[in-house]
């Protein structure tokens, strides 16, 4: 007999395995912040679910709490005031390990289900998990909703599919029968149950705290593992949300809720301690190379995903849309102000201009109007202000104010301080966009996360392309765009893509762009260049989360 919410989850898990075998578009979790989607009083419910969370403290009734700690800087220059419980780490593994057995014991079945009812209700508390992403991260409103929303849990969901697929491949008993010539054959039942490895650790980006959160940690939870959530320091309220979600719908269900905690670390140090743990077997990370880098030397007793820093590179050949081109790069460069993983940085161009339905462009040309076009779609405060968001870190701002003194490459169009009414506090900037010679490697062969690009000036179209996959398999990249009106490039670029194992978009002149990934349909990485080392999802983001143990004996 199968969990009760297996079965009331079950159509929706069905059309997420056809949908990730399929790949096509498919969601149940609507992006419209509509009343429609959400019922008429969710926009105001979640506003004031948000509110009453302010300056007051967030109680989880963890184990082994030991004080309280916040101290969140909104990038909109609200005052947050909410306080976190501090608890001891020994404490949190000990009541994972425990809380791990009643986990294990409902089954794969069992743990897909209660996942399933999971995302369901994080579903239900969008707008106010909307408003925590956003004056957390500094995310625009639309954004915050719909990426820290329904496209998380699209994501979640996504992870939860895929650990199904591989589980449910797995028979729970077996008849083997081998053949003996003349003697009677040899019999046997053999019996296989999956466990999982131990704790997981996710460890959460100050930008995206649910988007990046919500794959491993579903991913975990649906492979029979217990998950300690460590949010980055600036962006603790999205993730406290989602683990007291989560710990309602394990107590509800008469599962122990300790099988998902809080950890919320006083410094670096706290976090190395507890990811180092022999007990824990996984842990998930998106963040800088420097930190992503130690996680992979040191956490030698776990699995560590790692989603770090890379340089997106867009190569432009020629193109048959040159209006939409920029349009179409210059929201890219906008939206969020570049402060994600897969915005474009380097965007290279022959030193001869390109081709273009209004005729050739020089070099100089492409530099001039795509600046323009940045500034035409920001010209206006209320389109600027929704796209850009608000600057989450000092360090983005000190980069920013770099690139706009000319440090890193000469200036095309500087980066501008807009004032948001609604928020007055708000750190928002413009994009700076820089141009330099390839030759001017150290300018643009590393991540300078925010809103900070480069026109790169090459030898040629053969030398963007050759150039393209040094710059991805020395320095790693999501995200790898081309504009080209020839076949024959255009193969070529594949052929490049495929080498340096980069998701290749072509001629993206309408609603969709390079920076954007959907769930079900897009793998977000590779896993096969340095930026990260798995996919948002495959099956190999889930199958080594779970050992299958058997037993057999003579019939």
């Amino acid at each position: 007999m199968t969990h009760p919410m297996f079965e009331k989850h079950r159509a929706t898990l069905d059309a997420a395995v056809d949908a990730v075998r399929s790949r096509g578009y498919w969601s149940p979790y609507s992006e419209a912040p509509s009343p429609r989607a959400y019922g008429e009083t969710a926009a105001a419910d979640g506003k004031a679910a948000f509110d009453a969370l302010l300056g007051a403290r967030f109680a989880l009734d963890q184990p082994g709490q030991q004080g309280w700690l916040g101290g969140e800087r909104s990038p909109y220059g609200i005052d947050l005031g909410v306080e976190y419980p501090v608890c001891d780490t020994d404490a949190l593994i000990a009541a994972a390990q425990k809380a791990m057995a009643g986990w294990e014991a409902i089954g794969a079945a069992g743990r897909t289900g209660v996942c399933l009812e999971m995302l369901d209700r994080l579903n239900r508390q969008s707008f106010a998990i909307a408003h925590a992403v956003m004056m957390t991260t500094g995310q625009g409103w639309m954004m915050a909703f719909q990426a820290g929303g329904p496209h998380a849990q699209d994501r979640g969901l996504e992870a939860v599919a895929y650990a199904w697929i591989e589980q449910s491949a797995i028979p729970a008993e077996a008849r083997w029968e081998k053949p003996q010539g003349k003697n009677p054959p040899l019999v046997m039942t053999k019996q296989y149950r999956i466990v999982g490895r131990g704790v997981a650790v996710v460890v959460g980006c100050g930008t995206f705290p649910t988007w990046n959160t919500y794959p491993g940690l579903f991913a975990a939870l649906a492979t029979g593992n217990p998950v300690i959530v460590k949010p980055h320091s600036n962006a603790i309220l999205p993730a406290a949300l989602t683990v007291r979600i989560l710990r309602e719908v394990l107590a509800e269900n008469g599962l122990d809720p300790n099988l998902v905690t809080l950890c919320v670390a006083k410094d670096r140090k706290a976090t190395q301690d507890l990811v180092t743990r022999p007990a824990v077997k996984s842990v998930d990370f998106t963040g800088s190379n420097v930190f992503g880098q130690w996680l992979l030397d040191n956490c030698r007793q776990a699995s560590v995903y790692a989603e770090l820093a890379g340089v997106n590179t867009i190569v432009i050949d020629s193109t048959a849309d040159y209006k939409g081109m920029l349009r179409n790069i210059a929201f890219t460069l906008s939206l969020y102000s570049g402060q994600m993983c897969t915005t474009s940085q380097a965007i290279l161009v022959p030193a001869g201009g390109i081709a273009t339905d209004q005729g050739p462009k020089s070099y100089d040309e492409v530099c001039t109007d795509l600046a323009k076009a940045i500034s035409g779609l920001l010209s206006k405060p209320e389109v600027a202000h929704a796209v850009l968001g608000a600057i989450q870190s000092a360090d983005t701002l000190g980069r920013t104010d770099d690139a706009n003194a000319g440090k890193l490459g000469r200036v095309i169009l500087a980066s501008e301080r807009l004032e948001n009414p609604e928020f007055p506090k708000a750190a928002v900037r413009t994009p700076v966009l820089l141009a330099c010679d390839a030759a001017d490697e150290a300018l643009y062969m590393e991540e300078r996360f925010g809103p900070i690009s480069f026109i790169v000036k090459t030898a040629g179209t053969a030398a963007s392309a050759q150039l393209a996959e040094r710059i991805i398999a020395t320095h790693g990249a999501l995200t790898l765009g081309v504009y080209s009106s020839n076949d024959a490039f255009l193969d070529a670029m594949t052929e490049v893509s495929c080498r340096a194992k980069v998701a290749l978009s072509i001629n993206l002149t309408g609603g969709v762009f390079v920076n954007q990934s959907a769930a079900y349909s897009d793998y977000h990485g590779t896993g096969g260049n340095p930026a990260a080392n798995a996919s948002y999802s495959n099956a190999a983001f889930v199958a080594n989360r779970f050992c299958v143990v058997q037993r057999r004996f003579h019939v």
